[in-house]
C-alpha cells in the first residue's frame, strides 16, 4: 500500500521534460510510482489541474539562527522551498568560544540584518564544535537544511579579537584547518568565505575574512578537497562595480586548489551597465581554464529592500556618506539640515565614483513606507516626486524634510531601475547560461529590509502568466535539479521513482506571492518583513506534508543534510 497516492496532476519532472498528466505514489519517504497508478494507497489527494513539481532547493540562506527558533524557515517553506543551504559568506554561528558570543551575535546583527534581541532572546549559545551546533537540528526541521562553515566563526575561535586586523601565524593556520577539518567531518557541507567591503562587524571593523591572506584562503579550501560531497561558497564585490584581475584569479584558485565547485553571490543585470554581466562571468571562464569551476548566483525577480536614513542601510555605501551616517543621529540630522552638505551628498550620490550605488541617487522614485510623525501624515504610499511637485522643492530636499521631521525613522522604498524590457531581455538569456545558478534569496537575513524568500512562487507566476520569458518547466529545473547538481544533493531535485519525495503541488493559474508585509513574530517581540504564499497547495518533505493551503504543519520530517552522507563530491577537473 502507498503511504500518498497524488492523482490527476500534471507532472513537471524538473529535467526541463514537457509537463506530462500522470499520478505520483510515495511509500516510507520516496517516490516509488509515475503514471496511471491503480495501487491503494493510506491517502489519495486529488491534485487535478495542479502541477507536481520537484521541490525548490534555495542555494543560498541565512537561516543559521531562524532555524534554532523557527524550524519551518518560514516563510521559504510557503512558497514551496523544501531544501535551503545556510553558512553562507563566511557567517556562521559555530565553531564558538564562550567569550566570542557576544561578537558573533553582533557581527550578524550589523552583516546579516538579524536583530540583535532575536539573537540574543531566540538563541542560548551553549554550542562549541560545529557538530554540537548541527545537532541541534537533529530530528527537528520541517525543510532539509545544509550548513557550511563560515571563515569568520574559524578565524575568530582560533585567533581571537586578532582575527580582525591581524595576520594567521604558521600555527594558526594550521589550527584553523584543523578546525575547518573537524566542522566538515561533523557534516558541514563545506567552506564558505567573504571579501566584501560592505562587509564589517558590530564595531565597524572589516570581518575577520577580510583581514585573511590569499595563502590562508586557499589554504582552507584545500582542506574541502579532502573530504566528500563538499562544496565552496564565496561573496564579493565585483557584483557592484566589476571584478578586477586578482578577484579573478582569486575565485578561479579557490575552485582550482580545492576540487570543488564555488558559488557566489550574487550577479546582476541592469540594461544601464550592460558590460557588467560579462565582467562577472569571468571568473567563471578563469576557473574552467584552470580545471576549476564557478558558478554566479543570480536572482530571477527584483527583491526590493527598504531603507532608513537612521539605521545602517545601503546608503551607506555610498563614497563620501559615511562621514555623515556615522554621526549620533541629533548630530546627523543636523548636517542634513546643512544647505551645503545636501549638495555635497547628493553630488556623491550621483557621481562616477558611486559605481552601481548611483542607482540610489533617483531619489524622486522613491517611495515613502512607514512614518512617525504628524508633519508626515498621509505621506505612505506616495513617491517624493509627487510630494516635491506639490511643496515646490527638490526631490532630494523634499526627502531628507521627511526623514528629519520623523528624527530619520522613515521607511523608504527606492524604485527599481532595472525593471526595463531590456534588462529583462538580458536576464532571459543569462538564465540558460550554463555558468549561473538561480538563488541568492539572502532569506532569513535583512530581515527588516527585504524579503527574498518568495522568489520561487513570483518568478513561476511571470513565467506561467507574466512575462513569460522561460517555460515552466525550465524555471522548475532551474531551482530543483540545478541546484542539486552544484551541491550533489542525493536523491533530490527531480521527479523520479527511487527519488526521495520533496515536493510542490501549485494551481498555475494562481501561484504567486502575496505582498510584502511586516510582523513581528521573533523572539523579542522583533519584526521581519514576509510574504504569503499563493496557489501553493500543497508541499512534502521526504513524503510527509509540510504546507497546505499555503499554511505550515506541525510535521518536521526535514533531513539535516551531511557532506558525504546526504550529498555526493561533485567532481570538478583535475587542471590543465
Amino acid at each position: 500500500m502507498l503511504d500518498v497516492l497524488l492523482e490527476g496532476g500534471t507532472v513537471v519532472d524538473g529535467t526541463g521534460n514537457a509537463a506530462v498528466r500522470a499520478d505520483v505514489g510515495i511509500r516510507a519517504g520516496r517516490i516509488v510510482a509515475i503514471g496511471a497508478i491503480d495501487e491503494e494507497a493510506a491517502r489519495t489527494v486529488d491534485v487535478a489541474g495542479l502541477v507536481v513539481a520537484p521541490g525548490i532547493i534555495d542555494p543560498h540562506t541565512h537561516y543559521d539562527a531562524q532555524l534554532l527558533w523557527d524550524p519551518t524557515a518560514s516563510p521559504s517553506n510557503v512558497h514551496g522551498v523544501t531544501t535551503v543551504i545556510a553558512g553562507n559568506c563566511g557567517f556562521t554561528l559555530a565553531p564558538l568560544k564562550a567569550e566570542d558570543a557576544d561578537y558573533l551575535r553582533r557581527m550578524m546583527a550589523r552583516v546579516e540584518g538579524m536583530p540583535l534581541g532575536a539573537l540574543e532572546e531566540g538563541v542560548d549559545w551553549s554550542w562549541r564544535s560545529f557538530g554540537d551546533y548541527l545537532a541541534r537540528f537533529e530530528g527537528t526541521l520541517a525543510v532539509n537544511a545544509g550548513f557550511l562553515v563560515g571563515h569568520c566563526a574559524i578565524r575568530r575561535t582560533v585567533m581571537g579579537p586578532d582575527a580582525v586586523g591581524g595576520q594567521a601565524t604558521p600555527e594558526q593556520l594550521e589550527e584553523m584547518k584543523q578546525l575547518l577539518a573537524e566542522s566538515i567531518e561533523a557534516g558541514g557541507l563545506g567552506f564558505s568565505s567573504s571579501q566584501a567591503y560592505t562587509h564589517s562587524d558590530g564595531d565597524g571593523e572589516p570581518v575577520p575574512s577580510r583581514h585573511a591572506t590569499l595563502e590562508e584562503v586557499l589554504a582552507l579550501c584545500g582542506v574541502v578537497r579532502e573530504y566528500p560531497g563538499t562544496t565552496l561558497e564565496y561573496i564579493t564585490d565585483g557584483c557592484l562595480n566589476g571584478f578586477d584581475d586578482d578577484e579573478v584569479e582569486r575565485m578561479a584558485q579557490m575552485s582550482y586548489t580545492g576540487r570543488r565547485p564555488l558559488n557566489w553571490n550574487v550577479l546582476t543585470v541592469d540594461s544601464h551597465a550592460p558590460d557588467r554581466v560579462a565582467n562577472q562571468l569571468r571568473p567563471c571562464d578563469r576557473a574552467d581554464e584552470l580545471g576549476g569551476r564557478v558558478v554566479a548566483l543570480t536572482m530571477p525577480t527584483i527583491v526590493g529592500m527598504n531603507m532608513s536614513f537612521g539605521t545602517f542601510c545601503a546608503l551607506w555605501l555610498i563614497p563620501g556618506w559615511g562621514e555623515v551616517y556615522d554621526l549620533p543621529i541629533p548630530e546627523r540630522i543636523e548636517k542634513l539640515k546643512d544647505p551645503a552638505v545636501r549638495a555635497l551628498l547628493d553630488e556623491k550620490a550621483r557621481s562616477p565614483e558611486a559605481g552601481v550605488m548611483r542607482r540610489l541617487s533617483s531619489w524622486g522614485g522613491y517611495v515613502i513606507g512607514d512614518t512617525f510623525s504628524p508633519a508626515n501624515e498621509g505621506l505612505g504610499g506616495r513617491t517624493v516626486s509627487a510630494i516635491a511637485a506639490e511643496r515646490g522643492t527638490s526631490t532630494f530636499d523634499t526627502l531628507l524634510d521627511i526623514v528629519i521631521a520623523d528624527e530619520l525613522k522613515t521607511v523608504l522604498w527606492p524604485s527599481a531601475d532595472d525593471n526595463d524590457t531590456e534588462s529583462w531581455r538580458m536576464r532571459a538569456e543569462l538564465w540558460r547560461d550554463p555558468r549561473i545558478m538561480i538563488g541568492g534569496s539572502d532569506a532569513g537575513a535583512h530581515l527588516d529590509r527585504m524579503c527574498g524568500a518568495p522568489y520561487p512562487t513570483m518568478w513561476l507566476a511571470d513565467c506561467i502568466r507574466g512575462r513569460k520569458l522561460l517555460p515552466m518547466e525550465e524555471a522548475i529545473r532551474m531551482m530543483t535539479a540545478v541546484p542539486a547538481g552544484v551541491f550533489g544533493l542525493v536523491d533530490r531535485g527531480t521527479i523520479a521513482e527511487g527519488m526521495i519525495a520533496d515536493l510542490m503541488v501549485f494551481d498555475p493559474e494562481t501561484v504567486g506571492a502575496g505582498p510584502v508585509r511586516m510582523t513581528k513574530d521573533l523572539p523579542g517581540d522583533n519584526k521581519r518583513l514576509v510574504a504569503d504564499a499563493i496557489g501553493v497547495k500543497h508541499v512534502f518533505v521526504g513524503g510527509v506534508e509540510t504546507v497546505t493551503d499555503g499554511a505550515a504543519t506541525d510535521a518536521r520530517p526535514g533531513t539535516l543534510l551531511r557532506s558525504g552522507v546526504d550529498t555526493v563530491t561533485v567532481e570538478v577537473p583535475a587542471g590543465l
